[in-house]
């Protein structure tokens, strides 16, 4: 082999890239994309959630409408029957409001009929008012929500709600207000979101 041909050989094999530089490059490219990919995933999270938080927030607003219209105690729904007489209907009865013109409704029943009626009565945007509600009763303003519990927890929530509306001292005027301040709770749910997301953002 030529002097000649033996320098130009090892120029050529110094210029060529080291393997473990590629590799690091491209493993560094690889977190980059998964980086991304999870941020772009929470930023579609906090969407969702700041609009379920906005479609509650409107959904107890109707339910405050309803309290307003009629209110009642120690029952879900008051109703007409066929014959245009007063009917109540307790959790157990729910169905039989379904499709009859509502005249009344407890705290609970008038989530119900705000989400739909008692067809509704498991769904998540029902469960999910129903967990502001609670928080708005019995948690003090401006803590964060804790959501999604346990069934046999949320049952007792309920049952909290069902008792609260039906103490012998209340009023209309204290269920609507307590459903404004779990609007309220909804609006602060979206801040605190927001501003977590601005944090994040900056990090």
């Amino acid at each position: 082999m030529s002097l000649e041909f033996r320098v130009q050989h090892d120029v050529a094999t110094d210029a060529s890239p080291a393997p473990t530089r590629t590799d690091r490059t491209g493993f560094r490219g690889l977190l980059d994309r998964l980086a991304e990919r999870r941020a772009a995933a929470r930023v579609r999270r906090v969407d969702a959630r700041l609009r379920e938080l906005g479609e509650l927030g409107q959904l107890l607003s109707d339910a405050r409408g309803v309290i307003e219209r009629g209110w009642i105690q120690h029952a879900w729904f008051a109703y007409l029957d066929e014959h245009g007489r007063v009917r109540k209907a307790s959790s157990a009865a729910a169905m039989d409001v379904q499709g009859r013109p509502l005249v009344g409704a407890c705290l609970v029943g008038a989530v119900v009929s705000a989400a739909g009626g008692p067809h509704a009565v498991h769904s998540p945007r029902v469960q999910h008012s129903l967990d502001l509600v609670w928080h708005a009763l019995v948690v003090e303003e401006g803590s964060p929500v804790l959501w999604c519990p346990a069934p046999d927890i949320r049952m007792g929530r309920v049952r909290d709600l069902t008792s609260w509306n039906d103490s012998a001292a209340r009023t209309s005027a204290e269920v609507a207000g307590l459903l404004l301040t779990a609007e309220r709770v909804a609006v602060q749910e979206s801040a605190r979101l927001q501003d977590g997301g601005v944090a994040r953002s900056r990090a």
